[in-house]
C-alpha cells in the first residue's frame, strides 16, 4: 500500500460471496468532456427539461453525468423518493466555493467549477467548452476499473492535492409521480445518486489504489464515479481535476 494514499475502504470487512458485474468502463480524462452534477427535484416542475438534459449528456458518452435529488421541495405534496439531506447538503456546498449567497433547482454545476441552468442544454455545453478551452476541464487521468479482486483505481500525477471520492448512482430509476407540481408524469432519472464516500487523498503524485469487493458490494445494482476533487477545509466541493465511471449490472 502506497505512503501516498489513506484509504478509509481497507478498513472495511472482506466480501466472501461472488462478485458479479458487468464489463466494466474505464475512463481517462482524455475521454470525458467533464463532470456536470445537475441538482433536481421530482417535486420542482421546471426539473423534467434538466433531468432529459442530463440523460442527453451521460447517453453521449462524453460527459459523467450525476443526479443529486434535493429534499428542500418535499413540502410541496410530494417527497421526492430519490432525494437525501445530503446531496442538500452537498449543493449548498457548491454555493459556498462558488461563493453564491442561494441555491437553485435545476442547477447544473460543471466540473465543480461554475454552473448554469440544467435546462439549458446549450448553456451547459458552452460551459464544458469554455472551461475545456481554459484549461479547467479533467486535467489529471484518472482509470478505473473493476474485478473479482475489487476496484482498481490509477490516478496519474499533476499540480495541488485533491480528495479521491467515489460517488455511488443508480443507473436508471423510473418514478411515477403521483402528487406535486409534477403529478401524472413517470419519468426516468438518469444516475440519481445514493452516496457520496471519501476514499483517499492525492498529493500531486502517481498513485495506485485497490479498494476490496465489500466496498462494492455493499450498494448493490449501482455504478461508481471516481472523482477526484479538491475539497476546502470546511468540508465543501470544489474543482474537479480528474474523473472516472463504472457502470455496473450487478454486485454481490
Amino acid at each position: 500500500m502506497t505512503s501516498r494514499a489513506f484509504i478509509l475502504a481497507l478498513a472495511l470487512p472482506a466480501f466472501t460471496g461472488m462478485f458479479v458485474v458487468a464489463q466494466p468502463i474505464a475512463a481517462i480524462a482524455g475521454n470525458l468532456r467533464g463532470v456536470v452534477e445537475l441538482f433536481t427535484s421530482q417535486g420542482c416542475s421546471s426539473c423534467p427539461p434538466a433531468d432529459a438534459e442530463l440523460a442527453r449528456l451521460i447517453e453521449s458518452g462524453e460527459v459523467l453525468g450525476l443526479s443529486y435529488h434535493v429534499d428542500y421541495w418535499n413540502y410541496l405534496g410530494w417527497a421526492d423518493t430519490l432525494s437525501n439531506a445530503a446531496s442538500t447538503e452537498r449543493q449548498y456546498g457548491y454555493a459556498h466555493s462558488l461563493k453564491r449567497k442561494n441555491v437553485y433547482t435545476p442547477q447544473a454545476v460543471v466540473n465543480g467549477r461554475d454552473h448554469a441552468n440544467g435546462a439549458d442544454g446549450a448553456a451547459v455545453d458552452a460551459l464544458l467548452s469554455k472551461l475545456s478551452a481554459a484549461g479547467e476541464g479533467l486535467t489529471v487521468g484518472v482509470e478505473a476499473s473493476l474485478d473479482d479482486n475489487g476496484l482498481n483505481i490509477s490516478i496519474d500525477d499533476g499540480q495541488g492535492e485533491a480528495s479521491i471520492v467515489i460517488v455511488y448512482f443508480n443507473e436508471a430509476t423510473t418514478v411515477d409521480i403521483k402528487k406535486g407540481e409534477n403529478a401524472g408524469h413517470k419519468i426516468t432519472y438518469k444516475h440519481s445518486v445514493r452516496e457520496v464516500q471519501t476514499v483517499g487523498m492525492w498529493d500531486g503524485d502517481a498513485i495506485s489504489l485497490k479498494l476490496p469487493p465489500s466496498l462494492l458490494s455493499a450498494h448493490p445494482g449501482v455504478g461508481c464515479a471516481i472523482l477526484l476533487q479538491v475539497v476546502g477545509k470546511d468540508g465543501a466541493p470544489g474543482r474537479i481535476l480528474g474523473a472516472a465511471i463504472i457502470e455496473a449490472s450487478e454486485y454481490g
